[in-house]
């Protein structure tokens, strides 16, 4: 059985970790962190977890995580690298959820990010653990940066059309909503119901910090530099993210189902829905899946492309343990296998 470390146990990433790894067959969840909570059972704080994991919380210090195989950071961002060192020297493999590892720049990173970053030198090694580009590399990684949840959205939407070399890289564009669950779990005033239902808005129009990350990645495959204009949306639901992706076609006559299909045919969480389809976020929810489709309206010049996930499971922890499947040499699926939620 994988020994498994989770810092950041009480946070909605955290707690969906230990939920799909409660069933995991190759899996035993042997430590949780959580400074707050230290000293209580987990399945007190989420009773849903009783009969799966009757830990209780200790304290996210590198010397209780030792003994793990891996170890997941479902953590804020600038809190992993803190500890990194030490447990790489350790051999512990580490899959971290935040943004500490995901640029290679460090002057980019701190420049969105506003802190210090202390082990810049873990950066070069760090795998991008996006499976469906970087399977190979996973395979054989101490460290992973698990993508973000609009990240993974918008590239698996564009890179299709990127890889086939079909579009217009420098007129990309990415209209992004999330569920208010993409926040977190800490207390805040847009995430209050009462400031958050009933309504719809955008922010970080003129920047955010995904940004980067998103055109790192797709500009390692493209051929030509990638501009792209990335708006999000919070919507008054938990869990979800729809992306709706555009940018020119350099031809028409493309057969864009043809490059989807071909593009996803061997890859477990993608799923091309047959033409003309409109993915739902409520038919993903609580799955590791990402639902695609792509449109040509009018036949015209631009493509569009509806991209569905669980920000909290395809957006987090389930690519995770995809991650963490792929390191171990699992098969890709296992934990992975729930039927989306519905209603």
């Amino acid at each position: 059985m994988i020994k498994v470390g989770i810092v950041g146990g009480t946070g909605y990433t955290g707690v969906e970790l230990l939920r799909l790894l409660a069933l995991h067959p190759k899996v035993s969840v042997e430590v949780v962190t959580s400074r707050a909570e230290k000293g209580l059972r987990v399945d007190a704080v989420y009773p849903s977890l009783r009969g799966f994991n009757g830990l209780s919380f200790v304290e996210p210090v590198a010397e209780n995580l030792m003994s793990c195989d891996v170890v997941f950071f479902a953590t804020p961002n600038a809190t992993a690298m803190h500890m990194a060192k030490t447990l790489l020297a350790a051999e512990v493999k580490l899959i971290d959820l935040s943004a500490d590892f995901r640029l290679k720049d460090v002057e980019i990173w701190e420049e969105w990010y506003g802190a210090k970053h202390v082990c810049p030198e873990l950066l070069e090694q760090t795998v991008y653990g996006l499976p469906e580009i970087h399977r190979e590399a996973i395979k054989s990684a101490l460290l992973v940066a698990n993508p973000g949840c609009y990240p993974t959205a918008t590239q698996l939407g564009f890179l299709p059309l990127i890889t086939a070399d079909v579009i217009e890289t420098s007129m990309m564009i990415a209209d992004a909503k999330s569920g208010v669950s993409g926040a977190g779990r800490s207390a805040s005033v847009v995430g209050l119901m009462s400031e958050s239902g009933e309504s719809f808005k955008a922010y970080g129009v003129p920047g955010h910090r995904h940004l980067p990350e998103i055109t790192q990645e797709l500009n390692l495959q493209s051929s030509s530099p990638v501009s792209l204009t990335f708006t999000p949306h919070l919507v008054p639901m938990i869990r979800g993210i729809h992306a709706t992706l555009y940018a020119p076609l350099k031809k028409t006559g493309v057969d864009l189902q043809r490059v989807f299909e071909e593009f996803y045919a061997n890859e477990p969480f993608v799923d091309v829905l047959p033409a003309g389809a409109h993915p739902d976020t409520g038919d993903i929810r609580g799955t590791n899946r990402c639902q695609l489709a792509v449109h040509q309206p009018q036949g015209g010049r631009v493509v569009t492309v509806l991209s569905v996930i669980d920000n909290l499971v395809k957006g987090a922890s389930g690519q995770a343990i995809h991650n963490m499947n792929i390191m171990f040499g699992l098969d890709e699926k296992a934990g992975l296998d729930q039927v989306g939620l519905y209603p």
